[in-house]
């Protein structure tokens, strides 16, 4: 079940030439293909471009229609693999995945692609996963482009650029034979706006008829001699045909006057930064129009020396805005005016940031400090423009005021219980050697928990433990999640454990999907999916590579069996990798699941029975040792209105969602007794109003009684 579902909006794809299509750039990005003319489309799941997976997925019926082969697969490596039927065929391929961490695992596969190099066109997109919003190593697509000469698109953030950058990217690759990528940033992934339709172009040749006549040619593969040739070719003929394709068809762009003193040069992914902040100054206007010089590298590798030099040679300086470090281009920019003895001025990371995302106050101050330098004549000019605010206007820079808000398990995560019942492993037996993974189950380094000191890669948790796998006075404990156990984990780290022997022990969380991707199906997911094979064990997989001692917990929530579990594996004079699969499905997948259902039968006016946990207030003695252990964002604090009590007590707030998790480890680290559950009835039957109706006048008599008796100090006045 995917987080989000693209069943209604996909039926755009179907739209023809002329008509006008409106909506989200993953789905732009799409229709670009299908008009493209693409034979094949794979790709693994992951943000910011989890959602192209999803569309591609949702839109498999128009897919199959074109006759368009789609894969969902199992890496980013298996995806790029899959470009390989573009070596050999003239037939179109795409692939999506999230960098860098998806280019990182892909890169063999892409090495190879781009040393034999493509006949038919190859795409690439890539969601670049930098800035404030991503959630892995800042990184960027550059250097992997650079390093395996793939050539790289970074369109403006508008529909009709991006949609443009996928058929130019196609023809790229083709005249060059070379495959491309398209680097796609958080928001151009998200934005929305409009463009003109073409119509769906079904493959020329499908990979269907590809079969009927299979092809090969030996100087594609990467090998010697032909490994020689292929960086000779490269260079006197790929680069040379990229070159003069770019130049030819326009790809960069030009933007406002022939001449100026000075000018600025940036990435196509950060035009709409740049003239926001032109326009917050006065120098360029709603519709795009700006009074400085604009040179808009919509392909940022390779760069194209003359159209740089034409654009500086008038001009005292350039501004060149490259998000991220190092400067690539900046530097081969810098290299190009040294040997053409073009006397412009470069400046870049000397008034932009050198690294971290460039946000709309960055980019406000660095163009305003280039200015100041360069043209302080065009600021002087801004004065006269109205409500024109200057970059000190924006106030108190707030991160040094609002308190770091840390990312965490949600509300009745299943994996929550999990860590506790690490936690109380750990009062009982001293700490250990932990290292994470990627996944949800990476907010276990967080407070409350603060489990794990490591985390390597999707899959890696028990091989990054590896050092310590010898046999030590406590046994190293690693975290794999399902989906980076389906990617890579089964071979890397439990193939790898089981051949050298580890002493160590492995926590499998398997939560039915790649839930921190989106809540994908992978093999392992119990859902029935109509294109997919699922319900494969992962107890199985581990017994059939090795494994002899596995234990499989089928309810994370009891916290008492995880722990009493992870000790006896931290305790079994067992040989060989001990591995735990603790199994609950991802709360969020099953609330999306359940709550439909359950406003439906409540609207027919059937009985439904939701539960919800409370804290009797008199009971608990406040000293919240169970938020320590738990750490849920429903579990909360409450003053209570007593005088005779000032500590705050714990409280459960509407956001529960009735796991019973507080319950479980407050029993199970022997807290007080104060969580109680309260299961709330809807649409009760005749019976069921009549008792509670009798319940609530038994109950309101008893309080009465009680209160009746209660010293009051008011009286005593």
């Amino acid at each position: 079940m995917a987080e989000r579902s693209f069943v209604k909006e996909v039926q755009q794809l179907r739209i023809g030439a002329g008509e006008e299509f409106r909506g989200e750039g993953i789905l732009a990005i799409t229709k670009a293909l299908l008009e493209a003319g693409v034979g094949y489309v794979g790709g693994y799941q992951g943000a910011p471009i989890s959602h192209l997976m999803d569309v591609l997925a949702d839109a498999q019926d128009i897919l199959a229609e074109l006759g368009v082969r789609y894969e969902a697969n199992a890496s980013e490596a298996a995806a790029a693999a899959m470009l390989a039927a573009s070596v050999h065929y003239p037939i179109r391929g795409a692939v999506a995945f999230k960098s860098t961490v998806g280019t990182n695992v892909a890169s063999d596969a892409l090495a190879n692609l781009a040393s034999g190099g493509v006949t038919g066109g190859a795409l690439v997109i890539v969601g670049e996963d930098y800035g404030e919003g991503s959630s892995i190593m800042q990184e960027r697509s550059h250097a992997f482009a650079m390093k395996s000469q793939i050539w790289l698109l970074d369109p403006r953030p508008n529909l009709p650029s991006m949609v443009q950058a996928v058929h130019d990217g196609f023809e790229l690759s083709e005249a060059s034979n070379t495959p491309v990528m398209l680097e796609v940033r958080i928001r151009a992934c998200h934005v929305h706006g409009r463009f003109t339709a073409k119509d769906n172009v079904p493959p020329p040749l499908s990979v269907r008829d590809a079969l009927k006549n299979p092809q090969r040619k030996t100087d594609r593969i990467v090998l010697p001699p032909a490994a020689f040739k292929h960086e000779q070719e490269k260079v006197t003929e790929r680069w040379p045909a990229a070159v003069k394709f770019i130049r030819e068809r326009g790809l960069n762009e030009f933007f406002g006057p022939k001449s100026a003193k000075t000018g600025i040069v940036l990435q196509g992914g950060m035009y709409n930064t740049v003239i926001r902040a032109l326009q917050r100054l006065g120098l360029a206007n709603v519709h795009g129009d700006t009074a400085i010089p604009l040179y808009v590298l919509n392909v940022t590798y390779p760069l194209i020396d003359q159209e740089f030099l034409d654009f500086c040679r008038d001009k005292d300086a350039v501004l060149v805005v490259e998000e991220g470090q190092p400067a690539y281009i900046e530097q081969a920019f810098g290299a190009m005016l040294y040997k053409s003895g073009v006397v412009t001025k470069l400046i870049g990371k000397d008034v932009l940031p050198p690294a971290g995302e460039y946000t709309g106050a960055a980019m406000l101050d660095g163009i305003s400090s280039f200015l100041k330098d360069f043209d302080p004549s065009m600021l002087q000019a801004k004065d006269r423009a109205p409500n024109k605010p200057t970059p000190d206007s924006y106030g108190e820079d707030l991160t040094k005021t609002v308190p770091v808000r840390p990312p965490g398990f949600c509300t009745g995560c299943p994996e929550r219980p999990i860590f506790a019942a690490m936690k109380l492993v750990e009062q009982e037996m001293g700490p250990h050697q932990i290292a994470a993974d990627i996944g949800c189950h990476l907010f276990s380094i967080m407070p409350p928990f603060e489990i794990g000191g490591t985390t390597m890669g999707f899959g890696l948790g028990p091989a990054s433990n590896a050092a310590f796998d010898g046999g030590g006075e406590r046994r190293p404990i690693s975290i794999l999640g399902d989906g980076g156990f389906w990617h890579n984990g089964l071979t890397s780290s439990i193939g790898n454990a089981v051949y050298n022997k580890s002493d160590g022990v492995v926590m499998i969380v398997d939560n039915y999907y790649s839930a921190a991707t989106g809540g994908q199906d992978i093999l392992s997911s119990r859902a029935e999916n109509k294109s997919k094979s699922t319900q494969h064990s992962i107890e199985s997989a581990v017994r059939g590579v090795g494994v002899k001692w596995v234990r499989q917990i089928d309810r994370t929530y009891d916290v008492t069996k995880v722990r009493d579990t992870l000790k006896d594996a931290l305790t079994t004079d067992a040989e060989g990798p001990k591995v735990i699969i603790a199994s609950s499905e991802c709360m969020l997948n099953r609330q999306r699941r359940e709550r439909p259902v359950r406003a439906k039968t409540m609207r027919d006016g059937g009985r439904v029975e939701v539960p919800k946990f409370g804290v009797d207030e008199d009971v608990c003695t406040g000293d919240h040792a169970c938020m320590r252990l738990s750490g849920c964002p429903s579990l909360t604090m409450k003053k209570l209105d007593d005088p005779l009590r000032d500590d705050p007590v714990a409280a459960i707030d509407e956001s529960c969602v009735g796991c019973g998790n507080c319950g479980e480890v407050a029993d199970a680290a022997v807290l007080c007794p104060s969580f109680y559950r309260a299961d709330t009835v809807h649409n009760p039957g005749r019976f069921e109003s009549w008792a509670a109706r009798q319940s609530a006048r038994l109950i309101g008599w008893l309080q009465a009684r009680r209160e009746s008796k209660r010293l009051s100090f008011g009286d005593a006045a």
